[in-house]
């Protein structure tokens, strides 16, 4: 009996090993699967991406450049529709699952064909004795080309004001304040004259009717739109004297289509009152030539302006008002301009995602031009172009990407972002649920130094692993990275110079509803001048129509090389968020950059002596580091074989962006909803953190209620740390 017990407690021993043994060999060989699958898809993941980057070529954006430039595609024309209807069409033979027009009524603003906009000089009886220009000299090879719109400011008010001539430099509120206090200039019931530049046309306007303008004329000056040593066009990429800048002069703020605030302008929509439109302004507004602006300012009176508002012309700047000698003469304003609701037309094209087709990469740029766009914005679009067509390419051999990729050419940007937001509006619900990024396909070049890049800190990891994966195309730097000649061009001296610098994103492109307002985690890059040393604005002969073809190929990128790297840089963005199973954001980059931003509006609250603290946010930011920090953690021991634990951390990184964004908007901005990032009130273009706080403290010196000032800069402190404190909660381990 002892032998059979003692046998039995044997083979039960055998059969636990065996079982043991079994156990261990299964879960090696699990664990062992598990992990050469993950090799096997890393790998495969690097080789995807490697085809997808070597399938863009130059010579193909350089052909859709070329073709797509060859007539004006102003919004709301033939032209313009041909255009979208021949991309849809592409889109579909390049391998793209689906490409359809998505259409919107809104409010758009042309020159009367039979009644020209222009100014006048008039004498003391009324009789016109100097004629601005009424169109700019036409370019060698277009003079055969119909339908070129003279230059013009989109939305400006009808009327032919009739005053006194006041130059007023930028039409910045600091400039305005100058001519108020220190040089005792009334700006009431004069016409102002303007240098572009500096800051959004937009916002000079409502600078200059706060100021209480009756009209305002606006010029390209050679200080500001000519590079030194350079030709004008065509020998050289100069604004020629007869060139004008083109633009809308609304104030939407986030707004959209004017008559449909908030709500996508489809045929059910309630439209407002033309009249009562968003952001419309109350004033006439002219651009014109710096050959026609000589013409103006050399005949002003009264004090000569200080050296700082001197551009390169060869007149005294004088400030005025009015004419020299005591002369009766004055300027008369003759603006004829028609708003009128016009159908337009986005481009949108869609390839599913294979395993979660309800999270949606979103890469758009805007294909409507002021006239041939060589460079706004169908640089961008040709790159946009092509990165469908790679990516269609991929398609067709097999590929599908894991989320799905949404391919966007918006219509109306330059009416005030109109295409982008009203889609936005549309698919709002969606978008906020299932939104992961928007990547912006604007212009691909603006300069030829080196690479900028724009976007939320979740991104600055991503931007700078994808640009060491890149050849630059800059001259003398063979064999090295997009990474390595964007560093030595441009390190980020003030933030951290061991990295490339990245700009906050502001506004004045199609990004802006996407991140501005439903939260979209988002980002642009393109190529640009050398900020240190070039400072004229934008690039010399923006939104003219001298932006043609042959301006780039013969001046800024001649082997479009650069517009290949900003095609790489934009398709390996958009391919890293929709194939990576883990998404590429770093929120621990977006902790120390609330930190700096704290740092750096503290401290000028400090240098003005006010009375605030900032206490509260600072705790708040240090919560929100503590947050990620432990997050990244968990996320680096994340089993990817768990679909609900993938998922999960994914959404968490997802929403991130989405958590900073108010439901009540900033302060009389209601459709900029981001705490942490705005464009500045006071220059659309320029992003600014902090934006609630930073525009209170802006407006303490202005106000005569100083209490009531500093109330209002803690109330939007107390704004800011909720909004940091709440998407620090939204890092936590989920119970």
């Amino acid at each position: 009996m002892a032998s059979q017990a003692k046998k039995r407690c044997m083979w039960k021993f055998v059969a636990v090993l065996v079982v043991v043994v079994l156990f261990f060999t299964i879960s090696f060989i699990i664990g062992w699967a598990a992990r050469r699958c993950q090799k096997n898809s890393n790998a495969a993941f690097t080789s995807t991406l490697h085809n997808l980057l070597s399938e863009i070529k130059s010579e193909n954006i350089r052909n859709f450049l070329r073709n797509f430039t060859k007539l004006p595609h102003l919004s709301g024309t033939e032209q313009n529709l041909r255009l979208a209807r021949q991309m849809q069409a592409q889109w579909k033979e390049f391998g793209l699952d689906s490409a359809e027009l998505v259409h919107y009524d809104v409010l758009l603003s042309y020159p009367n064909t039979s009644n020209p906009n222009y100014i006048s000089i008039i004498d003391g009886n009324g009789a016109e004795i100097f004629n601005t220009t009424l169109s700019e000299p036409t370019p060698e090879g277009y003079e055969n080309v119909e339908d070129i719109v003279p230059p013009y400011n989109a939305f400006s008010a009808q009327g032919e004001p009739e005053g006194e001539l006041v130059y007023v430099n930028y039409a910045r509120i600091e400039d305005f304040i100058k001519l108020k206090r220190e040089l005792k200039v009334n700006c009431t019931g004069k016409i102002a004259i303007a240098r572009y530049g500096k800051i959004f046309r937009g916002n000079k306007v409502k600078n200059a009717m706060d100021a209480g303008a009756i009209g305002l004329i606006l010029f390209s000056d050679p200080a500001d739109y000519c590079a030194p040593g350079v030709d004008v066009y065509p020998k050289g990429w100069n604004l020629p004297g007869g060139g004008a800048q083109r633009g809308n002069v609304l104030n939407l703020n986030g707004a959209g289509d004017p008559l449909t605030p908030g709500y996508p302008a489809k045929e059910y929509t309630y439209r407002c009152a033309a009249d009562k439109g968003a952001g419309l302004p109350k004033i006439p507004v002219h651009p014109i030539g710096y050959d026609d602006a000589v013409q103006l300012l050399r005949n002003i009176g009264g004090l000569e302006s200080s050296s700082d508002w001197k551009g390169s012309l060869n007149v005294s700047y004088n400030i005025g008002p009015g004419f020299k000698d005591n002369s009766t003469n004055k300027v008369r304003m003759h603006i004829y301009t028609n708003n009128n609701v016009t159908r337009i037309y986005n481009v949108i094209g869609k390839i599913r995602g294979a395993v979660e087709p309800d999270r949606y990469i979103i890469l758009g740029g805007h294909r409507d031009s002021w006239v041939f766009g060589g460079i706004d914005p169908t640089s961008g679009a040709a790159v946009l172009h092509e990165v469908a067509r790679s990516a269609g390419t991929l398609v067709k051999k097999g590929w599908r990407p894991r989320r799905t990729i949404i391919f966007a050419s918006w219509d109306a940007e330059e009416f005030g972002l109109l295409g982008s937001t009203e889609w936005a509006e549309e698919n709002a619900k969606l978008l906020q649920e299932r939104g992961v990024a928007y990547v912006n396909a604007d212009s691909a070049v603006e300069g030829n130094y080196t690479l900028r890049v724009d976007c939320t800190p979740l991104f600055y990891n991503l931007v700078y692993d994808l640009a060491k994966k890149i050849a630059s195309p800059d001259n003398g730097y063979k064999d090295k990275t997009l990474y390595d000649s964007w560093f030595q061009k441009d390190p980020w001296t003030k933030y951290n110079p061991s990295v490339p610098k990245i700009n906050k994103l502001g506004s004045g492109s199609d990004f802006e509803a996407y991140f501005q307002r439903l939260g979209l985690a988002s980002g642009r890059t393109r190529y640009t001048k050398n900020s240190k040393t070039d400072k004229y604005s934008n690039y010399p002969v923006y939104h003219s129509v001298y932006e043609t073809f042959e301006l780039v190929e013969k001046f800024y990128d001649p082997t479009f090389n650069q517009h290949r790297a900003v095609a790489q840089m934009r398709a390996g963005w958009v391919y890293e968020l929709a194939d990576r199973p883990v998404l590429p954001f770093n929120a621990t980059d977006y902790a120390k950059a609330l930190k700096s931003y704290v740092e750096e509006i503290s401290n000028v609250a400090k240098e003005k002596e006010f009375d605030v603290s900032f206490d509260s946010l600072f705790s708040a930011v240090d919560n929100f580091t503590e947050a990620a920090t432990e997050f990244h953690q968990r996320l680096s021991k994340l089993d990817t074989n768990n679909p609900i634990a993938l998922r999960i951390m994914n959404d968490q990184m997802m929403y991130l962006e989405r958590a900073f964004v108010d439901p009540l908007g900033l302060p009389g901005r209601p459709f900029y909803r981001h705490i942490i990032y705005a464009p500045s009130s006071y220059n659309k273009y320029a992003g600014i953190s902090f934006p609630g706080i930073y525009d209170a403290l802006f407006e303490i010196e202005s106000e005569h209620d100083q209490q009531k000032a500093l109330n209002e800069v803690r109330r939007q402190i107390s704004v800011a740390t909720f909004a940091v404190q709440a998407a620090g909660e939204t890092l936590r381990e989920v119970a």
